[in-house]
């Protein structure tokens, strides 16, 4: 699937992550060692893998073509074509075309509505953690600094990525070319698995080595304005994260060490001035992994009507 479209305001972290994902940092264990224990290793790691054979399912989709002269999908996460019929667009990408003052065809129209009804009902950021190939190397990073207990870097400001959004635009509109498919990480790590190149491979490694030592879990969250525009389109999805079984939680911080937007966890797991359980934040990209390294179960996906807790 794809991304985007532009404007709106992003919304402020809702508080700051508790010490205790610090100290979780530190453990010289997995922070799916416990879940493990009382769950399985499968309880403990299923989001995760179906997360994995997702982005890989779908990667493998679009390579079918170019390596194995199989094309069920043409094209690449930008733009593509299912089974000659089945259109998709990148909103992002046709907000560049439309600032660059092109205006696309049909087919490209009808293959971004489609996209941004299905993540606006689904999850916008659905599309960061369970599409995007990218996921898998700035996932890859953050495994490393848990690892090595690496703590050099300090992300910009979330703001940052609605401001490269905007920037991208204006830049489109007076190239009059589509500027961010130049640079854009999803891209290139398509061409260099079809392709190589030094150029292409050297982009996902700035990203890789930008979350390791510059920006933990900055990338997809703090500077990637497709990111930003999943943001804005699933800001009211359907798809939620709550923390339904708050009452069970002993405070382990197990989830805030492999939630990559942490701080998005506080409020709706403690309950403070009656916020409900209910992750609503669009900044949650619905991976599911605090629901698999809790040990105790608190976390649970549902819909954002769903205000129960105990």
């Amino acid at each position: 699937m794809n991304t985007a479209t532009p404007v709106s305001t992003p919304s402020k972290p809702l508080a700051p992550v508790p010490k205790a994902q610090a100290a979780t940092k530190n453990k010289a264990t997995s922070p799916s060692a416990e879940a493990i224990r009382e769950k399985g290793w499968w309880k403990a790691h299923q989001w995760l893998v179906l997360r994995r054979l997702s982005q890989l399912s779908i990667l493998a989709l679009f390579m079918l073509g170019p390596l194995a002269g199989v094309w069920l999908v043409k094209g690449n996460l930008s733009s593509s074509l299912t089974l000659n019929t089945l259109p998709l667009t990148d909103p992002f990408l046709l907000a560049q075309v439309i600032a660059a003052r092109h205006w696309p065809e049909t087919a490209a129209l009808l293959g971004a509505a489609i996209v941004i009804v299905f993540y606006a009902l689904i999850g916008g950021r659905v599309f960061c953690s369970w599409v995007c190939p990218v996921n898998m190397v700035t996932d890859g990073a953050s495994w490393l600094r848990r690892r090595f207990n690496i703590t050099t870097g300090r992300a910009p400001k979330r703001e940052l990525r609605y401001w490269i959004l905007g920037a991208v635009l204006v830049m489109s509109a007076a190239t009059g070319m589509v500027v961010w498919e130049a640079v854009n990480p999803v891209s290139l790590m398509h061409r260099a698995l079809i392709f190589g190149g030094v150029v292409a491979w050297g982009g996902v490694a700035a990203v890789f080595l930008f979350d390791l030592f510059v920006a933990p879990r900055g990338w997809c969250g703090h500077v990637c304005p497709m990111g930003a525009a999943y943001h804005l389109i699933g800001s009211k999805s359907l798809l939620r994260v709550s923390a339904q079984h708050s009452s069970k939680c002993n405070d382990c911080a197990d989830c805030y060490a492999v939630c990559p937007e942490p701080h998005i966890i506080p409020i709706p797991l403690k309950g403070k001035a009656g916020a409900l359980p209910v992750i609503q934040t669009a900044d949650c990209t619905n991976c599911g992994r605090c629901i698999d390294v809790c040990s105790k179960d608190v976390f649970v996906f549902t819909h954002r009507f769903d205000t129960r807790r105990d």
